[in-house]
């Protein structure tokens, strides 16, 4: 499994360091018990097919995305719009792109489209029942944590995941 999400953590901190201009750290992953991103206020979602189905998903709160579209625009922002969803999307497309070159060893995937969700309470549907997900929280300046969830099935020589 770590072969897998190896990826994901790597490329996440090239990006925000090329990307967004800052160091990045990853916490200790974990795996999700529900779909709910309680409190968290914007997510974008990226779906995979192909050697493997599933998403990925970068949540945060709006206080961090407002920081974030900030540092990339160059303008304050202070509520969330096309900006902030445009900036949000173009993140997490860029992290999954990366993320998949470097899985292509493994297997190939096709990437969709980002979407954005929003507000407190919003809900993720992944691609079934019993899919894993594997939440990867990242610190962020001094006080924000975002997070990023990998949900893949796989299925290659036999091997489920």
């Amino acid at each position: 499994m770590e072969r897998y999400i190896k990826p994901f953590i790597e490329v996440c901190q090239l990006v925000f360091k090329a990307f967004v201009g800052i160091e990045i750290k990853a916490e200790r992953p974990y795996f999700l018990d529900k779909v709910t991103f309680d409190g968290l206020d914007i997510s974008g979602v990226i779906g995979l097919t192909g050697q493997a189905r599933g998403a990925v998903v970068l949540s945060m709160h709006k206080s961090l995305a407002l920081r974030l579209t900030s540092q990339l625009t160059g303008t304050p922002q202070t509520e969330l719009n096309e900006d902030t969803m445009d900036a949000i999307g173009e993140i997490v497309n860029i992290i999954t792109g990366n993320a998949k070159q470097k899985l292509e060893d493994s297997f190939r995937l096709v990437i969709s489209l980002p979407t954005i969700v929003m507000g407190s309470e919003h809900t993720i549907k992944w691609p079934t029942n019993r899919t894993r997900i594997l939440c990867i929280p990242f610190s962020v300046f001094e006080d924000e944590v975002f997070h990023l969830s990998v949900a893949l099935e796989v299925v290659k020589d036999g091997e489920t995941w």
